[in-house]
């Protein structure tokens, strides 16, 4: 299996900055075999949609809204998934989570959260003016 614990989050200020981290363990979760690992959000009473995505090879994707406000990323040993945004708005308001696709599998070309197996518990980012 696959585990995953946010922690990060906080409420920050209009135009700030946030970075999330999310540790990332399990039997299953090999560094060296093909994976998709990415963040996720859920606004009050939005579905829970994309942000960000990385592969075992750190290639990269963002959602429309993030892009060049954010930046997804991992530390040397691929246990440590962080996500970077800078110029936060009141948009950005809502519980992030972290995600696993199946170990073993490159990200597929829909970014659809059902083809995430593996979910944080979620931490939960506050944006006022």
């Amino acid at each position: 299996q696959v585990q995953l614990m946010e922690s990060g989050g906080g409420s920050v200020e209009s135009g700030g900055s946030l970075r999330l981290s999310c540790e990332i363990s399990g039997s299953r979760y090999k560094a060296y075999n093909p994976y998709c690992v990415g963040w996720f959000r859920q606004r009050a009473g939005k579905e829970r949609e994309a942000v960000a995505r990385i592969d075992r090879d750190g290639y990269t994707r963002y959602t429309d809204s993030v892009k060049g406000r954010a930046t997804i990323s991992q530390d040397d040993t691929k246990t440590s998934l962080y996500l970077e945004m800078n110029n936060l708005k009141e948009d950005d308001t809502a519980m992030y989570f972290c995600a696993s696709g199946e170990p073993g599998l490159w990200c597929r070309d829909s970014f659809s959260a059902v083809y995430f197996s593996y979910w944080g518990q979620g931490t939960q980012v506050t944006v006022s003016t």
